[in-house]
């Protein structure tokens, strides 16, 4: 049987392109400047996660960042709690990226921020390799990485191993390109980022990036999306911002404690 996905990156591939490139992920100002919309993204989901988590505004809360680059949206969580009252100091972080100099910087920057390194735990792997396991966090964020899965079958098993590893009344945010299901929107879509990156730092700048982009990433349709995460166990589903090509969305779950 032919591999629809033979021509996409290897995950040594993306891995060494991470390697190389810490420094574009650790502005959290701007975020990543190639997802459109980054910022204001990476705002709502420390916004929503806060909203509707409770537990994060108590002692101790655990959280996953999956993807989680330099750390940017695990730091814009911890600035949240923090404002809302909480004690961001007490959490314990689990970050998991495929990089190892992304993590490195990423824990530098936590313990930079006041979190004690024995509260950290860095994973360099793969989120098909990683057992989250079940009710272990009160929330979880994942931006920019699930766009690299590839069958069906690996989308289901991520998500619902997401889902699965949520406390009771706990929450998963993620910001993610997107797919187009109508062949004309997806075309117009392409051309409109195509425009913003040019217009971000002219004509070599967009064909890097979609070039890359083309290469490594097979996104799929919001709506496709949302759908699954029901299907696997989310009681709630909400979209917080959608920018052509990049969404930030998820939701929580509603269950009795183990």
């Amino acid at each position: 049987m032919t591999d629809p996905f033979a021509d996409k990156s290897t995950v040594a591939e993306i891995r060494d392109r991470f390697d190389h490139d810490v420094e574009r992920f650790s502005n959290l100002d701007t975020g990543q400047v190639a997802a459109k919309g980054s910022a204001e993204a990476m705002a709502l989901v420390a916004d929503a996660a806060v909203a509707t988590t409770p537990a994060l505004l108590q002692p101790g809360p655990h959280l996953c960042d999956i993807g989680c680059g330099a750390g940017n949206y695990t730091l814009r969580l911890l600035q949240r709690i923090s404002a809302a009252g909480g004690d961001p100091s007490s959490a314990s972080i689990t970050l998991i990226d495929l990089s190892q100099p992304m993590l490195d910087r990423a824990t530098q920057r936590l313990i930079d921020a006041g979190i004690p390194d024995a509260s950290i735990r860095a994973i360099q792997s793969d989120i098909r390799d990683v057992s989250l396991g079940v009710q272990r966090f009160d929330a979880i964020l994942a931006a920019q990485c699930f766009h690299h899965l590839r069958a069906e079958a690996e989308w289901r098993n991520v998500f619902s191993h997401a889902v699965a590893a949520l406390c009771s009344h706990g929450s998963l945010w993620i910001s993610d390109s997107i797919d187009h299901a109508t062949p004309g929107v997806r075309q117009m879509i392409r051309d409109r980022w195509s425009a913003y990156l040019e217009s971000v730092d002219g004509p070599a700048y967009r064909d890097r990036v979609m070039a890359y982009v083309d290469r490594e990433d097979t996104p799929r349709p919001l709506a496709w999306q949302l759908d699954l995460l029901r299907e696997v166990g989310l009681s709630t589903v909400d979209v917080l911002t959608v920018d052509n090509r990049f969404a930030a969305f998820g939701g929580g779950v509603s269950r009795n404690s183990p």
